[in-house]
């Protein structure tokens, strides 16, 4: 069977080459065999040392898909516990039988006579990541592993959970800060607050899980021969191109820039509003007191213009996702019981990926489906790599593909917006939240660099250190009196420092990538494209830096390249 879009024409399943094409992945004693078969293969040239490889991709292509259909399902609803449960018994039972298997194949593939025989700019960036997974591999944090993963996955089921009632009506807690955009005052106040006392009513028991989570994972990196966690990510995440002082001077960077600038904004928008402080409900309102965007209605109504925008920059393009809309590879709108937040989730071998999101009729929700949307394309641009680990560069590139695919849509938003000036409403208000990225994201980074690095915290210095950083860059001018108590807890919301640790600083080293990608893209619409298309149909070949000059573009977060493009972004808005 065979999925034809326009041009594209995307089977189900590449054939197999390694495993039985009917092979499901169903327990630990149908997978064993795989892995001994390659653990105890005879390698006698380097052409057999490739296949070698091939097939070890094969087998963790079908491994990652597996897993990713079990996490689709569970994230889907929460509360089934069949899908739950699936998932959980992958994390448990398998994955933990998994690791010394890598291990020990990752050390045949190092001690291999034929592996200087190897094309060494092919496989340049696969063998530096082999080398650092063994040196950071130990044995005995394969259980710490395991429960850690099984602790982040309570995390989805506690904030999926929540739900709020607003005017008589239960909601989850994305559909009612769809209220913090009405004209209402007293609307906004009432939704704020009861959002945040619902997060409220669950601090201590996510205090407590990040607890549990912050002593495993110190845990890890002793074992590991690490001073911190901290440390150990930064090998873990294959950070070879910047250094935790480079993250430093980044945030440092974002203060002076950045930060200065939004306190501009933030001076406006109290004028506009006729206000004598602003209070953390008057953020997301229209400064001119028009009503919210609302640019569809449905989930298939969002994806049907999405398409249409995707068509309008390129066939290709459009044809990704005309073809995961007919393979069934997405669930958009907002429910009770759904994970919160989105995500675009590879699909290993058969390469056509899963969009989750938590739609409800906002721009928002146009940004997350473009941003995702831009994920998959880089899917689709990588499908066809030789090896596995090809197709999964740093999340550096990875978010690169996903927040220039925001910007580089935008001469196409008229699909959502007819009115002008509704168009130039929402255009600006996202290249508004473009900006914002930068000091939440400098926010997240460093608060993580402390936690780890002060592993015997209380609760109570954990607050009090967010506080600092928060106020450090975050809305100067809003007035908290009267809310301190929310104030300690905010960083709960965000799902990476529960779930996906130093997985955050990347946001901002892509908006930066990708605001220069969108400036290369306006000056040439052709050839911006291409380059962005080229640099990610390179996947992981190649250096970060690299992909970036493929792009046409900078891998630089000085204080200096800040501040031009920031420039350029102000520039862009005063046209609008």
């Amino acid at each position: 069977m065979t999925i034809q879009t326009t041009n594209l024409i995307i089977p189900e399943r590449k054939p197999r080459r390694y495993l039985a094409d009917d092979f499901q992945v169903g327990n630990w004693e149908t997978l064993q065999p795989y892995f001994d078969g390659l653990k105890t293969r005879d390698i006698p040239n380097v052409a057999e040392l490739e296949k070698w490889m091939q097939d070890r991709s094969e087998l963790e292509s079908v491994l990652s898909e597996d897993l990713g259909w079990r996490y689709i399902r569970m994230t889907c609803d929460t509360q089934n516990e069949e899908t739950t449960k699936a998932f959980q018994y992958f994390v448990s039972e398998i994955e933990p039988k998994i690791a010394p298997y890598d291990h020990e194949l990752n050390l045949k593939l190092m001690h291999s006579p034929y592996v200087a025989g190897l094309d060494k700019e092919k496989y340049k960036i696969y063998m530096r990541g082999v080398e650092r997974a063994l040196e950071i591999f130990r044995e005995e944090n394969i259980p710490l592993q395991t429960e850690i993963s099984t602790k982040q996955q309570q995390y989805a089921a506690i904030t999926g959970g929540m739900t709020v009632t607003l005017d008589g009506e239960e909601m989850t807690l994305q559909r009612a800060s769809d209220r913090l955009k009405r004209t209402d005052r007293a609307v906004r106040e009432e939704a704020w607050r009861t959002i945040q006392e619902r997060r409220f009513q669950d601090r201590e028991k996510l205090d407590n899980l990040f607890d549990e989570l912050l002593q495993l994972r110190n845990g890890v990196a002793q074992n590991a021969d690490f001073a911190n966690f901290r440390d150990y990510m930064f090998a873990a995440l294959g950070r070879f191109d910047y250094t935790p002082q480079d993250c430093f001077d980044f945030h440092q960077s974002i203060q002076e820039t950045i930060v200065p600038l939004l306190n501009k904004i933030d001076e406006a928008r109290q004028e506009k509003l006729g206000l004598d402080e602003l209070r953390p409900w008057d953020l997301d309102v229209d400064p001119s007191g028009r009503k919210p965007l609302e640019p569809f209605k449905t989930g298939e109504e969002l994806l049907e213009k999405t398409v249409q925008v995707f068509y309008s920059l390129d066939t290709f393009l459009g044809d990704c996702l005309a073809t995961m809309r007919e393979m069934g590879h997405l669930d958009l709108e907002s429910r009770k019981g759904k994970a919160p937040g989105g995500y675009n989730y590879p699909l290993d071998e058969i390469g056509v990926p899963f969009i989750f999101m938590n739609a409800t009729s906002s721009l928002r929700d146009v940004i997350t489906m473009l941003h995702e949307g831009g994920h998959a394309v880089h899917s689709f641009l990588t499908r066809e790599m030789s090896l596995n680990a090809f197709k999964h560069p740093p999340s550096e590139v990875a978010e690169l593909a996903s927040m220039s695919m925001e910007l580089i849509s935008m001469d196409y938003w008229d699909t959502f917006f007819e009115d002008e000036d509704e168009l130039r409403r929402a255009k600006r208000t996202h290249l508004e939240s473009v900006l914002e990225t930068f000091p939440w994201v400098a926010t997240v980074d460093k608060f993580q660099h402390w936690i780890y690095k002060h592993p015997a915290q209380t609760q109570e210095e954990r607050h009090q250190e967010w506080v600092r950083i928060f106020d450090t860059f975050n809305h100067k001018l809003v007035n908290w009196s009267g809310l301190e108590q929310y104030k300690p807890y905010i960083w709960q919301k965000q799902l990476h420092i529960y779930e996906v640790p130093f997985y955050y600083i990347e946001y901002a080293m892509a908006q930066l990538g990708a605001i220069a990608v969108w400036k290369n893209y306006k000056e040439n619409p052709a050839e911006g494209l291409a380059a962005y298309k080229r640099a990610l149909s390179l996947g992981y070949t190649v250096s970060i830096g690299e992909v970036y000059q493929a792009a046409g573009i900078k891998f630089d977060f000085s204080t200096a390249y800040i501040r031009s493009l920031a420039d350029f972004v102000q520039a862009e808005m005063e046209k609008i």
